[in-house]
């Protein structure tokens, strides 16, 4: 619990006359990553080593000895889909993609809040539930336009100072099969509404040749000419997944767009055998190509420490929530690290605890943001927990008592503050 000493009170000038004071918050009393009780001092949103000279906190909190663990980035979510809050939404079989595509609209049809008050609530959820970055893919599509992609925009400003949120427009009704879908993508990167264009399986789903190239020709058009990242997702398995891969990985290459371009879920990696999957990692890491997975079973999770050895980034994402693929979810990346670890069948603490820096670190890195590793310097982004260690904490899912963002408490108890 926040006592009362946590309210504001006005800071004793430390900086230079004519200058902004700086903010200090202490945190008293909080074991970093289970460790030794400590202090925890947050400078204009950064941690410190101790209080600047001179300077008076304006906020103290007491940790009460709980377990300080970074916020957690949620590499891959889709917010504009969700029935998060709304009336339970009863879904039909799905045989394939086509089916499940059919099914987004029906449920878009469906539901009643519109998209920018749905990913609003399933967004600050995340916050309660300690995460302070996402990377959010909505539909863009004839059948939505551009919806998903503006309200996520207003979403997004609803809870600026509480999580960085970065956009991509995803054409999940394909890009050749989807008359009208490459002139939205184009419009979305023009006129800056989006981070990232996204594709899907360019030989699979959407029909083109086995290399992709057809969906790639525009991708890397509006990549190059709008200076948009690129995020493709690949369901595809066997040479219908591995052909647009290995011509994902030449023409980002080619382009110099190395650290600018993503491929999700992949799940035709995880299949192959291991001197070829090497190949592969060496391949995409060469490229800089970054991976995403959302942990869905045990064969489609990709080999995340191999790849992370070889040089390729990896994040972790909650992928749909309470979806019309599927009625589970919960955009608890705490939780979805707990997921990570029983789909790999992690049993010791340091494969547990690899989970958890995944959810963490893999993610922070893939969206270009400073790493939250609790040492000086880092942004103070953290969430304090009731708990023995980093692996028990993985295993049994305490309650996020508190939320930290750049150093002030954005949440508390499950709960968004104002």
């Amino acid at each position: 619990m926040v006592p009362e000493t946590c309210q504001e009170r006005a800071a004793a000038p430390s900086a230079p006359p004519g200058s902004a004071p700086m903010h200090v918050t202490l945190f008293r009393q909080v074991r970093p990553f289970g460790g030794p009780v400590t202090d925890l001092v947050a400078v204009d949103g950064v941690l410190a080593a101790g209080l600047p000279p001179g300077a008076e906190p304006a906020a103290v909190v007491d940790g009460g000895g709980r377990i300080a663990l970074p916020t957690l980035v949620d590499a891959h979510i889709h917010p504009d889909k969700t029935s998060w809050g709304e009336p339970w939404y009863s879904r039909r079989p799905a045989a394939g993609l086509p089916d499940f595509v059919a099914g987004d609209v029906e449920l878009y049809e469906h539901q009643r809040a519109p998209i920018g008050e749905r990913a609003h609530r399933l967004l600050a959820h995340a916050v309660t539930r300690g995460t302070r970055a996402v990377r959010a893919h909505v539909d863009v599509a004839p059948a939505y336009g551009l919806a998903g992609a503006t309200g996520l925009r207003e979403a997004a400003g609803r809870l600026a100072g509480k999580l960085d949120v970065q956009s991509v427009a995803f054409p999940q009704h394909g890009v050749l099969r989807a008359p009208g879908a490459a002139e939205l993508l184009t419009e979305a990167a023009r006129t800056g509404l989006v981070d990232a264009v996204g594709g899907i399986d360019p030989a699979g789903f959407d029909g083109g040749g086995p290399d992709g190239r057809e969906q790639f020709d525009l991708l890397f058009g509006l990549a190059e000419r709008y200076g948009v990242l690129l995020d493709v997702h690949l369901h595809d398995r066997g040479a219908a997944g591995l052909g647009p891969l290995r011509e994902l990985a030449a023409r980002t290459a080619a382009a110099g767009l190395g650290g600018r371009v993503t491929a999700s879920h992949v799940f035709c990696l995880p299949e192959l055998p291991a001197d070829e999957r090497e190949r592969l990692a060496d391949l995409l890491a060469d490229a800089g190509i970054a991976l995403t997975t959302v942990a869905p079973s045990a064969h489609q999770v990709l080999p995340f420490r191999a790849l992370r050895e070889r040089g390729v980034p990896v994040g972790l994402g909650s992928d749909g929530v309470r979806d019309s693929w599927s009625p589970y979810g919960n955009a608890d990346m705490l939780h979805r690290a707990h997921l990570l670890g029983w789909t790999t069948d992690a049993r010791t603490d340091a494969e547990l605890t690899d989970c958890l820096e995944l959810a963490a670190h893999g993610g922070a890195e893939l969206l270009g943001l400073p790493r939250a590793d609790l040492a000086p310097g880092a942004p103070a982004d953290f969430q304090l927990l009731d708990g023995e260690c980093v692996p028990q904490v993985v295993v049994d899912l305490p309650a996020r008592e508190l939320v930290v963002k750049a150093g002030r408490v954005v949440a508390e108890h499950g709960k968004l503050l104002d």
